[in-house]
C-alpha cells in the first residue's frame, strides 16, 4: 500500500511557504507580495460561525493599529470565495458585538476549498478536524521568514491584544537587540543578552552600564514606551 505524501509543517525560522491564492481582495502571491512589511496569516474553521465572526470583527477593528506597526493581515478558511463575501456582508449589515457594528473586513480572505494552503501550513489537524482548519496564526517578517506560530483549537477564540503585543515585542527585539520578559508591554524593562565576557559582566554588576543586573545571566534595562513605539510604528 502506497504511503500518502506528508507535507512537513513550517517552523519558526523557516521561509514562509510560497503560494498563489484567490482572495476577497483579488489574487495574492504570498509572501512575495508582502516583502518589506510584517504579515499575519491566520486561519479560521468556517464562515458563518460565531467564534470566527467575533474574531474577524475584532481583527478588522484593529487593522489600522496593525497597519501602523507595518503589519498586514491575511485570513483563510476552506470555504469558497462567494461564501466569504456573503459572510462579510452579513457581518457588516447584521452583527453587533462588544460595541462593534457596521464592521467592514477589508483585509483579504483566502479561498482554500482544495485545502492546498491549509495543508502546506499545517492548518488541517485531523485530531481536531479533517474538514476544517484550526485557528493557526503565522507571523512573517519583512524578509518572508516565519517568526512565530500560535495554534488554537476550534472552540477557543484568540486574544488579539496578545497577537499585537507579540508583534510589537518581536519588532522591539529586532530594533534594540534585546529580549522581552514574561508579560512584557511597551515601557516595561527589557532583558539584556548575557554578557560575552567577565569584564562586561563586571561592568554591568558595578552599575557602569544603564541596566540592573541580578547576576551575570539576568540583566534588565529600561526602554521608554515612546522610544519603543517610535522605533516600530510607521512614520
Amino acid at each position: 500500500m502506497e504511503t500518502p505524501e506528508i507535507t512537513p509543517m513550517p517552523r519558526i525560522g523557516d521561509k514562509a511557504p510560497s503560494f498563489t491564492a484567490v482572495t476577497t481582495q483579488g489574487t495574492i502571491h504570498f509572501p512575495e507580495d508582502y516583502t518589506g512589511s510584517w504579515s499575519i496569516l491566520f486561519s479560521h474553521p468556517a464562515d458563518f460561525t460565531p467564534v470566527c465572526t467575533s474574531e474577524f470583527m475584532t481583527f478588522a477593528s484593529m487593522e489600522e493599529k496593525f497597519a501602523q506597526a507595518n503589519c498586514k493581515l491575511i485570513g483563510l478558511s476552506v470555504d469558497g470565495l462567494y461564501s466569504h463575501i456573503a459572510w462579510l456582508r452579513t457581518i457588516k449589515e447584521k452583527i453587533e458585538y462588544k460595541g462593534m457594528k457596521n464592521v467592514e473586513v477589508k483585509f483579504p480572505i483566502i479561498e482554500d476549498i482544495t485545502m492546498e494552503v491549509s495543508k502546506k501550513y499545517g492548518m488541517i489537524q485531523p485530531g481536531e478536524s479533517s474538514t476544517k482548519a484550526v485557528r493557526a496564526v503565522f507571523f512573517v517578517d519583512p524578509k518572508g521568514t516565519i517568526r512565530a506560530i500560535i495554534y488554537y483549537p476550534l472552540s477557543l477564540g484568540r486574544n488579539f491584544d496578545e497577537l499585537y503585543r507579540a508583534l510589537i515585542a518581536m519588532q522591539t527585539a529586532d530594533a534594540f537587540g534585546i529580549a522581552t520578559p514574561a508579560d512584557w508591554r511597551p515601557g516595561d524593562d527589557v532583558i539584556v543578552p548575557p554578557a560575552g565576557s567577565c569584564g562586561v559582566a563586571k561592568d554591568r554588576m558595578d552599575g557602569k552600564e544603564p541596566m540592573k543586573c541580578y547576576d551575570w545571566f539576568f540583566c534588565t534595562k529600561p526602554i521608554a514606551e515612546d522610544e519603543v513605539m517610535k522605533a516600530v510604528l510607521q512614520k
